[in-house]
């Protein structure tokens, strides 16, 4: 499995008198690396399936809530 968080580095004016956090961290779907669903794939059980919101593990992505508007670390 990819990883699924993505950081960049925040561009800092010199002339800003309040900079930015430096990284940001975002998370990137497990759909974008595989648009469409490959025969063969495992399965979650049903149950399983209702508690993770998908039927494949290869698409599920853990939701960790973060600040309001995104994940930031």
């Amino acid at each position: 499995m990819l990883n699924q968080y993505k950081t960049y580095e925040v561009f800092a004016s010199p002339f800003d008198p309040c900079p930015p956090q430096r990284y940001r961290t975002f998370v990137v779907p497990p759909q974008v690396y595989a648009p469409f669903q490959p025969p063969g794939l495992p399965q979650f059980s049903p149950a399983e399936a209702l508690k993770h919101g998908t039927l494949w593990p290869a698409y599920y992505s853990p939701y960790e809530g973060g600040p309001k508007g995104g994940l930031m670390k």
